[in-house]
């Protein structure tokens, strides 16, 4: 079997053991088009006889924005890396002043987009690009270069010489791809990954999956210009598992229905809404039909591994999961095996449920630093902990430094940042990578993620705050969508939370009283605010007393990636909700 070294290997590897007609299969105006491993190869080549004729050099770099996963995202990634050239993946829902500072950055020589939205934040600043030669979309765009165009130049295999020329001269630990992380404060910043830093990682968490060869069908939908989708595509190219690309995050369940997957990843604020809505609809039923859902709810929220319950709790989940349970599967497609969750803190009770019913989320944990797994836990040999993160893969190493923060070393860890030599330095020195995280391993090895050390902050009685721990534990009420804890300074913790407004709104026609037409009523409203103060003083009961949320206040706007709140990853962008909610935390502090 050819030895997979360079990221344009595994198409390769996968050709070599399974040409399956559907490798890469996207929906095309209401019809799913594949892509078999052989066209794959072959539109990548073309892809990269087309750019070494307009000039393309090695180490030059070539920008990617789509706004959905999609087969042509693929064939560029491998036509541009198999000579030499580098791929920038860049996040479509960013401003255009970030899309000029990245382009710019990285010199990027030509640049794809997948429509006409993102085509018209690239023309808005196109002026400012100096060393940006082309604009090619994936969509048929009026007055625009397509993509297509490139296969048609690609077409003459004459050049192919060349192509396999460089496709030699590239080496294992040579410069692949910068990926600009969303800094929650600041520029974002180029990490600089090798071949070898994504190859290694691909390789060495691929045993953590539970995937039989050729015959998995995976459906993607996170944003593959992050590394964490990225890698988990090339592990599906790996195992020549099918790959349908999701149309949207609107479509997603529509699209889960027609696809039945047997696996995709999620982030845990994904899998809460699922959980929320399933919820939802088991409220809305009466009698025994009711008691039996939140039976086996109940049930599910106690759940452990391995049988560790014992005989009898087995013997229920088993009911459990004939009558309640399969209705979950049908609902995520009927196919559903396993889950891999990453870029946030998954709640507990989110392991639990969905392993009880039979669709484990197996959550790891990682940085684009470390391209990115470093530890992820597995249903099989005994390797899944509730509450953890998993043990480390293997050729990972990780330590506790002495004030908590979790190091990790490995053929995973970064090149270094992009033009940013002290930056780099910051972070890794004394041989290991510094996450910026908090945790801990217990005695059988698994990593615990306990906070994120910048989040952290003292209140004015000098005591330490986790925020995440506290908004991820208060927002499993229904009642709330969103939460920010602040209090930096301060002499006490409150809170910004933004209501689940969609489920407040049912709750209030249940209770028989109009709770208002807009948000901004909703909020003002008296049982609304006492029954959301119920739900944090239930939740303060699992905090120490400086924990303790004091005070809170509501905010009337959904927080958003277009808004400006969240990262594209659905992460808090701590400092933008700190500013823009300037009045409120001087209300709370100062009134």
């Amino acid at each position: 079997m050819s030895n997979i070294t360079r990221l344009f290997d595994f198409p390769y590897h996968q050709l070599e053991k399974n040409n399956i007609p559907d490798c890469l299969v996207t929906k095309y105006n209401g019809e799913w088009v594949k892509t078999s491993t052989q066209e794959y190869i072959d539109k990548s080549n073309a892809i990269s006889r087309a750019l070494l004729r307009l000039g393309v050099k090695k180490n030059d770099k070539i920008a990617i924005i789509s706004t959905s996963n999609r087969t042509e995202w693929n064939i560029i990634d491998i036509g541009v890396l198999q000579i030499g050239a580098q791929t920038v993946p860049i996040y479509p829902t960013i401003s255009e002043e970030d899309y000029e500072y990245i382009l710019n950055h990285s010199e990027a020589s030509f640049c794809f987009v997948s429509d006409a939205d993102v085509l018209r934040k690239v023309h808005l600043i196109k002026n400012n690009l100096p060393l940006l030669k082309e604009v090619y979309s994936f969509n048929e765009i009026e007055g625009n270069k397509n993509w297509k165009e490139l296969l048609i130049l690609g077409e003459d295999k004459a050049n192919q010489e060349d192509v396999e020329a460089c496709k030699n001269n590239v080496n294992p630990n040579e410069l692949a791809t910068i990926i600009y992380t969303s800094g929650t404060t600041g520029k974002p910043k180029g990490v600089m990954l090798s071949h070898h830093n994504i190859v290694s990682n691909v390789l060495d968490s691929a045993p953590r999956i539970p995937f039989k060869e050729s015959t998995s069908r995976a459906l993607s939908f996170l944003p593959i210009c992050h590394i964490f989708e990225r890698v988990i595509l090339y592990i599906y190219q790996y195992y020549s598992v099918s790959i349908y690309f999701a149309e949207s995050i609107d479509k997603l369940s529509d699209n889960i229905k027609e696809v039945k997957p047997t696996v995709f990843s999620v982030v845990p604020r994904l899998l809460e809404k699922v959980y929320d809505k399933i919820i939802e609809k088991g409220s809305a039923l009466t009698g025994i039909k009711k008691n039996l859902f939140f039976w086996a709810v109940d049930l599910g929220l106690k759940y452990e591994p391995y049988g560790a319950n014992g005989f009898w709790y087995e013997f229920q989940l088993k009911i459990a999961r004939k009558l309640i349970f399969s209705k979950w599967q049908e609902g995520l497609g009927g196919n559903l095996t396993v889950m891999v969750s990453g870029s946030a803190a998954l709640q507990q009770r989110l392991t639990r449920i969905f392993a009880a019913a039979g669709m484990p989320v197996m959550e790891g944990y990682g940085l684009t630093e470390t391209s990115p797994v470093i530890t992820v836990n597995d249903s099989r040999n005994r390797l899944f902990k509730v509450g953890t993160v998993g043990k480390p893969i293997q050729n990972v190493e990780v330590v506790i430094a002495a004030d908590g923060e979790i190091l990790c070393k490995g053929p995973n860890v970064m090149m270094g940042y992009y033009k940013d030599e002290k930056l780099t330095n910051e972070t890794i020195y004394d041989g290991y990578f510094h996450t910026g995280d908090i945790g801990e391993i217990d005695s059988e090895g698994f990593l615990k993620i306990t906070d994120r050390k910048k989040e952290m902050f003292k209140t004015s009685g000098g005591k330490y705050i986790a925020p995440q721990v506290i908004e991820n534990t208060m927002k499993q009420s229904l009642f709330i969508e969103q939460m920010m804890v602040i209090g930096d300074g301060e002499k006490m913790p409150a809170a910004f939370i933004q209501p689940n407004f969609d489920y407040i709104k049912g709750w209030a026609a249940q209770e028989g009283f109009d709770c208002g037409n807009s948000n901004e009523e909703l909020i003002c409203n008296k049982k609304v605010l006492h029954k959301i103060q119920e739900e944090v003083d239930f939740y303060n009961e699992k905090f120490g007393n400086w924990e303790k949320i004091k005070k809170f206040e509501l905010t009337p706007t959904v927080w958003s990636i277009n808004g400006g709140e969240l990262t594209p990853t659905l992460k808090l962008k701590r400092k933008i909700v700190r500013e823009k909610y300037n009045e409120l935390y001087e209300k709370i502090y100062n009134s």
